[in-house]
């Protein structure tokens, strides 16, 4: 079995239990602090392939706001990649990954699906 990842931000509750969830599971999975350790271009398109996400705007927090004075409502993959790297705090959290699949956990109990 594949070592599973949590892409955590402790300061987030979802994420925080999410993290309880698969513990509670027996799971100990490898945490990964996405905002000290930011992913690269190539980590985003290859998250994005294990979430089964038509677009890289549907793995991120468009609510943020970030994602407001960044003028992204319209701006292409390219772009939406590109304001990713640069500013983590808009990737959606949590995200559990096992293998080739990936799941947001919102809510937690989404991540189930994959394990």
């Amino acid at each position: 079995m594949s070592q599973i990842q949590i892409l955590h931000n402790p300061r987030c509750s979802k994420s925080r239990q999410t993290l309880a969830l698969l513990e509670d599971k027996g799971i100990q999975p490898e945490v990964i602090q996405y905002l000290k350790t930011p992913l690269d271009k190539n980590q985003l398109i290859s998250l994005k392939q294990k979430l089964g996400v038509d677009s890289v705007r549907q793995m991120m927090r468009v609510k943020e706001s970030v994602y407001k004075s960044l003028e992204l409502s319209e701006a292409s993959e390219q772009q939406l990649l590109e304001a990713v790297t640069e500013n983590p705090v808009l990737l959606e959290r949590p995200v559990v990954i096992n293998g080739d699949d990936a799941r947001i956990g919102r809510p937690p109990e989404k991540v189930l699906e994959i394990l």
